[in-house]
């Protein structure tokens, strides 16, 4: 019996099927079959010992109909530290409800981060910082981050360093513009920023010396 059925999960999407079965057994090969993750579980499967971090709670409140209703908005970051990230926001009535909604959702938002040594001052063959400049942007915030060499650490802000910490991410430069004290924004501006790196496409020479120099 598969670790699925000793955990009482029972797939409901194809990838899920795949996962079960035996077919995929990496998050890599998850993430290049093409099917969207959406079953948490499944990234439970693939990514044991997966770490979280609440990064902000905050009370909202709305009038409806029926009188003013109050939820709690929670932003929250998941990674194992070595090349795999999630994000997510969530509202709920109670704050624990919140939490657990919002680590649900950052599973089914995992991405893969192309670390490696972009810096001119280190080797290739690294991941101890990125392989190229990232930006990314939300609402009125905008996160740059540039490869750094390795042991320079990560110049970053509080919610900016969690986040590359939970990446993997040793050495960084980075820099924020914008509404910096809204930490939904920052925070999602840095996932953006890792994503678009990691959606950009290396140049299959610069990979190929990367391999070279892990083997």
């Amino acid at each position: 019996m598969s670790q699925s059925n000793n955990d009482g999960w029972e797939p409901r999407t194809r990838l899920g099927r795949k996962v079960q079965d035996g077919d995929i057994t990496t998050m890599d090969q998850a993430m290049e079959s093409g099917l969207p993750l959406k079953e948490p579980e499944l990234v439970d499967q693939l990514l044991p010992g997966l770490e979280d971090e609440v990064l902000d709670i905050n009370m909202v409140q709305r009038m409806t109909d029926s009188g003013r209703r109050v939820k709690f908005r929670c932003v929250c970051v998941i990674g194992n530290r070595d090349g795999y990230l999630g994000y997510a926001q969530a509202r709920d009535e109670q704050v624990g409800g919140a939490i657990e909604k919002a680590i649900d959702v950052a599973k089914m938002n995992m991405i893969k981060v192309d670390r490696g040594s972009g810096s001119w001052e280190d080797s290739a063959g690294g991941v101890n910082s990125l392989t190229r400049n990232a930006e990314g942007k939300a609402g009125s915030v905008t996160v740059q981050i540039k490869p750094a060499p390795q042991g320079l650490g990560l110049a970053a802000a509080e919610t900016v360093r969690n986040i590359l910490e939970l990446a993997g991410v040793q050495d960084a430069w980075t820099q924020s513009h914008g509404n910096t004290r809204t930490t939904l924004n920052l925070a999602k501006a840095t996932y953006n920023a890792l994503k678009n790196a990691g959606e950009a496409r290396t140049p299959q020479r610069a990979q190929a010396v990367q391999q070279e120099a892990n083997e």
